[in-house]
């Protein structure tokens, strides 16, 4: 099998919008959560969001463009731009041989609602509507942007959407059907109708405190916070990387998918699905959790996954070595990228390896006695980290979980 790296990094979160900018937030344990500006919120039973904040557009598209690409779509651009730009392998690479595999839980979701509000006013449904809501077109617009002419495959996988794209863009150039790929994930949901499906499903969190509503593993957490933004990952082919003197962030060492079969929301309780997940990712990593091992856990703040997810890491890597290793969420700074969400903590795991920094979990004050390991509180630290593991866990019973470590040489 072939090595992966990861040559370029771009992002556009609710605390930055590039990856330096969201990198050193996060470890400032900066809080991008606050109250909804998109639209007014008095009707709904939840008031708070991580929204994007002084995103310029016209940085990325003119003003004619802006109109046929919803915001999920210019985010997706943007953090690729970044990416591409960081990597520098434009021109370096057969475009045949470039990838694209990028993917969003929800896609133009924004798009779609307000061209049903002009319909009911007997007003004109957008020409772009189709093409701007469609979660496939991020992808697209992305290939035909930047003349990527390889692989192109969106994933639609609820919150494991951007862990999934990666994987599989790490397993196309494995197995030689790419040089290079743009892999991650975008989302731009936040708007009212959105926020009233997931509050009705009691997904929510309706505290109204912007610095208490999203608090994972914390025994009185009671729900997400709808995020928004987009992240995007250069992987490129380890020889291919070195040949033409890239910057490297980590390798990718292993991936895993696997399914729950057990209930639409709700993880199964045992935690069986994310447990053989991360037992399969290490295998294929050919590593073993230890004290070097940092893991940006999925850490949703709701009272289900943080303690399934809790007792996953016991089972998958032993409870003596659970409690050795460092875990935290950084879920509390932005809130829920659903299906960006995964690119963007598979991001803070390269950067934790590349700068010994644990991100914090903010809003962690008291621990719940179910979820009992060593989740980083409040503030960041610093550790020699090896290896990094990203999991994910989605609506649909999905999840996915990465393996990244330092690049050693042959």
């Amino acid at each position: 099998m072939r090595r992966v790296v990861v040559t370029g990094l771009g992002a556009v979160t609710p605390v930055g919008n590039t990856t330096e900018e969201t990198w050193n937030n996060l470890v400032k344990g900066k809080n991008g959560i606050g109250p909804i500006t998109r639209f007014d919120s008095s009707n709904l039973k939840v008031h708070l969001a991580g929204e994007v904040k002084g995103f310029d557009p016209l940085q990325y598209f003119s003003k004619s463009e802006l109109r046929k690409n919803d915001l999920f779509i210019q985010y997706a651009i943007a953090a690729a731009e970044q990416a591409l730009h960081d990597s520098d392998i434009q021109g370096k690479i057969e475009p045949e041989r470039l990838g694209i595999y990028v993917g969003s839980g929800i896609g133009g979701i924004s798009t779609t609602l307000q061209n049903y509000k002009k319909l009911l006013q007997g007003k004109h449904v957008s020409p772009y509507m189709v093409p701007n809501m469609i979660v496939n077109m991020a992808a697209g617009a992305i290939s035909i942007r930047f003349g990527a002419k390889g692989p192109c495959v969106p994933i639609v996988t609820a919150c494991s959407t951007s862990t999934n794209t990666i994987g599989e863009a790490f397993h196309c150039i494995q197995h030689g059907d790419a040089d290079a790929v743009i892999a991650g994930g975008s989302e731009a949901a936040v708007n009212d109708l959105t926020i009233a499906g997931f509050s009705s499903c009691m997904a929510l969190s309706s505290n109204p405190d912007p610095q208490t509503v999203c608090r994972p593993f914390d025994k009185n957490r009671d729900g997400f916070v709808l995020g928004e933004g987009a992240a995007i990952l250069i992987l490129e082919e380890y020889e291919h990387a070195r040949a033409r003197g890239a910057n490297i962030y980590g390798e990718v060492l292993g991936y895993a998918n696997t399914s729950d079969a057990y209930h639409i929301t709700a993880p199964q309780p045992e935690a069986e699905g994310i447990t053989r997940c991360i037992n399969l990712a290490m295998q294929e990593a050919g590593v073993k959790a230890d004290s070097h091992t940092y893991v940006n856990a999925h850490g949703t703040s709701t009272v289900l996954n943080d303690k399934t997810e809790t007792r996953a890491f016991k089972q998958a890597f032993g409870e003596e070595t659970a409690r050795q290793i460092k875990i935290s969420s950084t879920k509390s700074m932005m809130g829920h990228l659903l299906g960006a969400t995964g690119a963007v903590e598979a991001i803070v795991c390269l950067k934790a390896i590349q700068t010994g920094i644990i991100p914090p979990t903010i809003g962690l004050k008291e621990p719940d006695p179910e979820c009992d390991l060593d989740y980083t509180p409040l503030k960041a630290v610093s550790m020699d980290v090896e290896t990094a593991l990203s999991t994910s866990m989605g609506f649909g019973g999905h999840n996915g979980c990465l393996v990244f470590g330092k690049v050693k040489e042959a």
